[in-house]
């Protein structure tokens, strides 16, 4: 066989290793962004923001007030 013959091979079984290695990298990049996807999913199932718990927060303390006026009331009484 010639050197050209030889360099063609070469240069084919490289370039075939090159785009197999990217296709296998591609596909783990998409399936750790599905993964990701559901993570994210799964916290706002399970975790409330910082936000959302201040409004909770607020509310539940304004509950405690009302019933802390109500009982001086019963108190004074």
């Amino acid at each position: 066989m010639e050197m050209d013959a030889l360099l063609n091979i070469l240069f084919t079984v490289v370039i075939g290793g090159l785009g197999w290695l990217v296709k296998s990298q591609h596909e783990e990049v998409r399936r750790v962004t599905i993964l990701l996807n559901r993570t994210r999913e799964e916290l706002a199932k399970e975790y409330v923001t910082k936000s959302d718990s201040t409004v909770v927060f607020s509310q539940i303390m304004s509950k405690f007030d009302r019933i802390e006026e109500k009982i001086d009331r019963l108190m004074e009484r």
